[in-house]
């Protein structure tokens, strides 16, 4: 088993037993409230085990605290790590009316757009999810009402004309 930074886990521990007390919830109606077994939840608490990102965001949900509190205090995420950035991240991670897909195809585009703009905390990965998150995103864009719905960049074109794409009826 890996080594696991006790003092970060029994922050973690005690910032749930507290927020839990807050909230008036037993430790078995917040293990319910958040699909994670009663004695799981409690090794947390106690700062026995390290959760998943997961299981905090679960947590979180629960609770209705931020998730990005619970991820620094378990030590996944730095303190000092760009708020914004996490705090829309875990709105869209939060968000009951998308799908798990639907979720990471706007977790791609943002991060494509946040390394364009030069902001992006993976910024030599591959270009590869680009393109992917790009392709699907004009596949959202026609979806929802056409592709011009979601603000972007330009599509580039070789030749001389800004006139874009044509399309064609037929």
């Amino acid at each position: 088993m890996a080594s696991l930074n006790v003092g970060n886990l029994g922050n973690l521990g005690e910032y749930l037993r507290e927020q839990r007390r807050n909230a008036q919830l037993s430790l078995r109606q917040l293990a319910d409230a958040a699909g994670v077994s009663n004695p799981y939840l409690s090794q947390i608490e106690r700062g026995l085990r390290k959760p998943s990102a997961e299981v905090l965001q679960q947590v979180a949900k629960a609770l209705r605290i931020s998730a990005e509190t619970l991820y620094v205090r378990a030590g996944i995420l730095d303190a000092e790590r760009d708020r914004d950035d996490v705090e829309t991240r875990a709105v869209l991670l939060a968000d009951p009316s998308l799908n798990e897909r639907q979720k990471q195809v706007l977790l791609q585009i943002y991060e494509s757009f946040r390394k364009e703009n030069g902001f992006g905390a993976d910024a030599d990965a591959d270009a590869a999810d680009d393109g992917e998150a790009r392709a699907q995103d004009a596949t959202a864009g026609d979806a929802a009402g056409g592709a011009d719905s979601i603000p972007g960049p330009e599509p580039r074109t070789t030749g001389g004309s800004d006139a874009g794409p044509r399309r064609t009826a037929g």
